[in-house]
């Protein structure tokens, strides 16, 4: 949604006295594979069917139905960023890009914004950052339910993608069936490399590396591993 519109439809809610408040959360901090994903999330109303909570406070089911009444009923915006760009940079910038990116991807202009954790975005949006946030502000669990069923979703698709990982079960993190795989395998194109387990494992095996670098890109047909179509809100 182009800026001018964005003016329009936030316009409309002032006049409705609605106050646009987002809260921001992300998910894959700490996956050896894998983006870093962000939401955030405006709720326009506080009466909701499914539990709104810290999204590691839900069971899948539950997060999967919060997840579609939320996507449903609330304002809500995606920022990913690559795994290629957290190796280039660090975790700590690419989080806060996502979270950037996430409310940019708002259909709205929100008012301030309630941020989990002690990250500071920049972005001229009055700002509060809240430590254990998505466990005290329901506009920042919601936004945490968000992220989180999104990256799980993209995950498996990236399975069937890269087949052999698992990363359906795992979704990235360093599980121990996780790291028999990358031994067994060596990393795939979305390994974050910089990360402790993969780059042991490059530093040790720097040709096999090439060899399986080389078996990706012919799966892909020579081209770069990108997101998957339809992704909003990316940062390469």
């Amino acid at each position: 949604m182009g800026a001018t519109a964005k003016q329009r439809l936030s316009r409309l809610f002032k006049r409705q006295r609605i106050v646009l408040i987002a809260g921001v959360d992300e998910v894959g901090r700490g996956p050896l594979a894998g983006p870093v994903v962000a939401a955030a999330a405006i709720l326009l109303t506080q009466r909701f069917s499914a539990r709104i909570d810290d999204s590691k406070r839900l069971s899948r089911r539950q997060r999967e139905t919060a997840f579609e009444e939320l996507t449903a009923r609330a304002l809500w915006g995606i920022g990913v960023v690559s795994s290629e760009a957290i190796d280039a940079s660090d975790i700590g910038r690419c989080t806060r890009r996502a979270m950037e990116l996430a409310v940019e991807d708002l259909p709205v202009e929100p008012e301030a914004l309630v941020v989990d954790g002690l990250e500071r975005l920049s972005l001229a949006i009055p700002q509060t950052s809240m430590v254990h946030g998505d466990q005290r502000h329901r506009s920042i669990a919601a936004a945490s339910i968000i992220a989180k069923v999104f990256r799980d979703r993209l995950m498996e698709q990236y399975d069937d993608v890269f087949p052999g990982y698992e990363f359906r079960r795992h979704v990235g993190y360093g599980t121990a069936r996780h790291l028999a795989q990358l031994a067994r395998l060596g990393p795939s194109p979305i390994h974050r490399r910089t990360f402790a387990p993969v780059a042991s494992w490059i530093y040790r095996s720097t040709d096999s590396v090439h060899d399986s670098g080389s078996r990706w890109r012919r799966r892909a047909g020579g081209s770069p591993v990108s997101l998957p179509a339809g992704v909003s809100g990316v940062s390469a």
